[in-house]
């Protein structure tokens, strides 16, 4: 069988979000209060516990996935992520847009880059459904919806 490689360039809408933590912890200090690298090494941690949430609650244990920090050039043009994955190694990496590059309040950029994973996971979940350059715009509306849709319900529970 030959190995398929997949990426994805995502588009999807900034939404705010209420916080999926409690009113006190790490990751609601203020933007203002944390250096450049603080709001990495933060932005870095909260990530990499968003994806092991998300990939448990979607059931993709089996998968080994990564997330790396991208600057927006390094994404196609108006993406906040993306995705590529090897279906017979079951890997991916998602590449989710660096906290340096936003231009919002700190927690609303970490509840970004968890819609972002979410998103990204999304398209993981949708990867033996056929697809083409035709179908890409209906399948970017429907993730967006899902992953929303997702964290929404998450978040209402909090």
């Amino acid at each position: 069988m030959v190995a398929r490689y997949f990426s994805l360039g995502c588009v999807f809408v900034l939404c705010g979000v209420v916080s999926a933590y409690g009113q006190t912890n790490t990751f609601d200090t203020p933007s203002t209060a944390l250096s450049a690298g603080q709001q990495s090494q933060i932005a870095r941690q909260y990530v990499t516990e968003r994806l092991a949430f998300w990939q448990q609650r979607l059931k993709l244990d089996d998968w080994r996935i990564s997330v790396v920090s991208a600057r927006r050039s390094e994404l196609k043009p108006n993406t906040l992520g993306a995705i590529r994955w090897d279906k017979t190694k079951k890997s991916a990496v998602i590449w989710v847009l660096d906290p340096s590059e936003y231009q919002t309040p700190f927690r609303a950029t970490l509840d970004d880059m968890e819609l972002t994973i979410v998103h990204e996971l999304v398209h993981l979940e949708l990867t033996s459904l056929p697809r083409s350059e035709a179908s890409r715009s209906n399948e970017e509306h429907a993730v967006n919806g899902i992953a929303e849709a997702l964290l929404g319900l998450y978040r209402e529970r909090q």
